[in-house]
């Protein structure tokens, strides 16, 4: 009987081992639950560069990519970032391309008129909040629905946009290098890398955007708003006030991208210049994680999805894909995202 227990005893210290495993395993699924989409995001991303850079490797370590890659990104980050919380308050936005347009026109016609670029920009978000103001009075207490509303308002403002413009770019090049020209779209060498400005000023934006969303209150209202308006009514919360809102700050960002693009191309503005952005913007939000149900949304995740989906054009041709490829990667990305988060089901920020 002793010898068997004393056989036996040497068993015992690989107990606490597997509890601690098991509380490894419970922490790792719990961090998973809390930011699976987050995640999902971040490694489609990385498969998609794996993908692209072992077909070129030259290209895909070489500095000068990414600096140029960098430049094109921010519009497509800001405005991802912002339309989160439209979606997850239970709306969707289309019309922010044109109101990107718009935005840099007022932009371009505010620099014409004599003021400086920062002046011009601030005054631009403004009217872009006024602007988002009035789409979402409009949705809200027009009782209209925000996919209809928002898509009879983009042609709308399109069309305001082209008959004051008739038809025509304007360009402004002596604004080209000023101070608030390069606080905008100038670039720091980082050993070999060009970073431009706008981007940082993405990532202080995406910074914003995370706090609001995850520790203000405002956002914390907005993802109750999308989750269960009824119930969030009843706990006080200003329903219709929040709805509008998140329409107002996608205009903002709406704005400030408009502000961007037209300094990214050496000061000229063209009517239709947001008009590319919709069908990708909208992609890298799903990409990214948030779903159109409502009520879930994740900052982090729809960050990486504009990564993903801004890499996805570029990097097709740099890897030696044909140009009709794209669309396939795109579709392969999407599907393969949206499969992974349907394994993720909780709120995440």
């Amino acid at each position: 009987m002793t010898e068997t227990a004393t056989a036996a005893s040497p068993a015992i210290p690989a107990i606490p081992a597997i509890i601690d495993n098991r509380r490894e395993q419970s922490a790792l699924r719990r961090f998973y639950a809390v930011n699976g989409r987050a995640v999902n995001a971040f490694i489609a991303f990385v498969c998609v560069w794996l993908f692209f850079a072992s077909q070129n490797w030259m290209l895909f370590l070489n500095p000068g990519y990414y600096g140029s890659y960098l430049f094109s990104i921010p519009p497509s980050i800001i405005m991802v970032t912002a339309l989160v919380f439209v979606i997850t308050a239970g709306e969707i936005d289309l019309s922010f391309p044109a109101v990107i347009g718009a935005g840099g026109g007022v932009f371009m016609w505010l620099m014409i008129w004599g003021l400086p670029v920062i002046p011009a920009a601030l005054i631009t978000l403004l009217i872009g909040a006024l602007l988002g103001l009035c789409i979402g009075a409009i949705v809200v207490y027009g009782k209209i629905s925000s996919l209809v509303a928002t898509l009879g308002l983009s042609f709308f403002i399109v069309g305001i946009v082209n008959f004051l413009a008739q038809g025509r770019n304007l360009e402004l090049r002596e604004a080209v290098g000023t101070w608030g020209n390069e606080f905008f779209v100038g670039k720091w060498n980082l050993a070999g890398l060009q970073v431009p400005n706008h981007f940082v000023l993405s990532l202080i934006w995406v910074a914003l955007m995370f706090v609001l969303f995850r520790y203000h209150r405002f956002g914390i209202r907005v993802q109750m708003v999308g989750d269960n308006p009824n119930s969030a009514r009843q706990m006080g919360i200003n329903v219709e006030r929040i709805r509008v809102g998140v329409f107002v700050l996608s205009s903002v960002a709406a704005a400030l991208c408009g502000v961007i693009l037209v300094q990214s191309a050496n000061m000229v503005w063209f009517p239709l210049s947001g008009k590319a952005y919709l069908l990708p913007v909208l992609a890298a939000i799903f990409v990214g994680g948030t779903p159109v149900w409502g009520g879930v949304g994740t900052i982090v995740g729809a960050f990486f999805g504009a990564l993903t989906i801004g890499l996805i054009p570029s990097g097709a041709v740099g890897a030696g894909f044909a140009g009709y490829w794209t669309e396939f990667i795109f579709g392969i990305v999407i599907i393969a995202t949206m499969v992974a988060h349907r394994f993720s089901g909780g709120r995440v920020s």
